[in-house]
């Protein structure tokens, strides 16, 4: 196999701040050239957060296409995270008992218009940790599309991995989830010939949530009778879909979110090639990964892997909504490695 290579070109003083004893959180940047597989070699930065105990293992936290590295609150960098009830006080991913690492994906940012491969994304990650010093990753919990991150550099990089916690991302894409991505980036493309990028990556998203959650969840939250506002029908889950819409409109650019959705199509491994011990958790009714792909997964790390399934209203979005399951997932999956809760 022809694996990328990642070189550093130059790095940036990161912000370090000590949170309570032998605690801190770090947040930098450097500057890289990642020889990208369907794009050749190409400058990037590659943005990281890293909280926790100097001395403790180090676990990476990697998200959906719309995550990025700040996961959780904390004395230093108060504003929310995308993962605020997983990583906490008492949780698995403690940072006083783990060091949580998360960075932006390249492509992210939006400066990246060229194909980005889910092995050119755990390439950076294999420069990252060389940057920050670290020879081997405790584990690496990724969902979504951090789950398919996952999967590239448990192959990639084996020996810099000791567990893989794959959580709705399968190794390959359904071809169901693959045509609502497809026209979920059409959208975006009308948006952009009337000269209304923001509507229609707007309407994208809004799209992309009816494929995240379930028709059970909808039932419950809006069924409620339509009302008609200036002549025109408008049912009860519109101003939910419109909310969402334009929270990612304002922190998302066009080009990052088309990139980072084909890169999720061009995701590909063999899963006999995956030698990491893995734990795959699927979820009953996610439309995105079905429950037959992760199965198929596992069968093909054959001894190296096992299988979780959670049954969740919640769909492709569960791991975000069923904050205490999970982390009872992640308990037995990093636990066992000799530390201690």
């Amino acid at each position: 196999m022809g694996f990328a290579t990642a070189a550093a070109s130059r790095s940036f003083t990161p912000a370090s701040v000590p949170l309570d004893a032998g605690t801190h959180a770090v947040r930098g940047e450097i500057a890289a050239v990642v020889n990208m597989r369907h794009a050749g070699p190409r400058p990037v930065r590659l943005r990281y957060e890293l909280v926790g105990r100097a001395d403790a293992p180090v676990v990476v936290l990697a998200g959906g296409i719309s995550a990025h590295r700040h996961v959780a609150a904390n004395a230093a960098f108060p504003e929310k995270g995308w993962a605020e009830d997983l990583v906490a006080a008492g949780r698995t991913l403690d940072p006083a008992s783990r060091r949580i690492l998360a960075f932006d994906f390249i492509g992210a940012d939006g400066a990246l218009d060229v194909p980005i491969d889910t092995a050119d994304q755990a390439d950076a990650l294999a420069l990252l940790l060389d940057h920050l010093g670290i020879a081997q990753l405790h584990c690496l919990v990724g969902y979504s599309y951090g789950a398919l991150v996952g999967q590239q550099f448990a192959i990639r990089h084996r020996q810099r991995l000791r567990t893989l916690v794959a959580v709705s991302g399968a190794h390959r894409p359904h071809p169901y989830a693959a045509a609502w991505r497809a026209l979920q980036r059409r959208a975006v493309a009308l948006g952009q010939l009337q000269c209304a990028d923001n509507l229609g990556l707007a309407l994208a998203r809004q799209f992309a949530m009816l494929s995240y959650r379930t028709p059970e969840e909808f039932g419950e939250r809006f069924d409620a009778p339509p009302e008609l506002v200036n002549g025109r029908v408008r049912v009860a889950a519109e101003d939910y879909l419109d909310a969402a819409g334009a929270q990612y409109v304002a922190r998302t650019p066009v080009d990052a979110y088309l990139r980072l959705s084909e890169s999720i199509d061009l995701h590909r491994i063999d899963p006999t090639d995956l030698h990491v011990p893995t734990v795959v958790v699927a979820v009953e009714g996610d439309r995105l990964v079905p429950l037959a792909d992760c199965v198929g997964l596992v069968e093909g790390l054959g001894p190296r892997g096992s299988l979780r399934v959670l049954r969740s209203p919640y769909g492709h979005d569960a791991f975000l909504k069923e904050t205490d399951r999970i982390d009872a997932i992640l308990a037995n999956a990093i636990r066992p490695l000799g530390e201690t809760a």
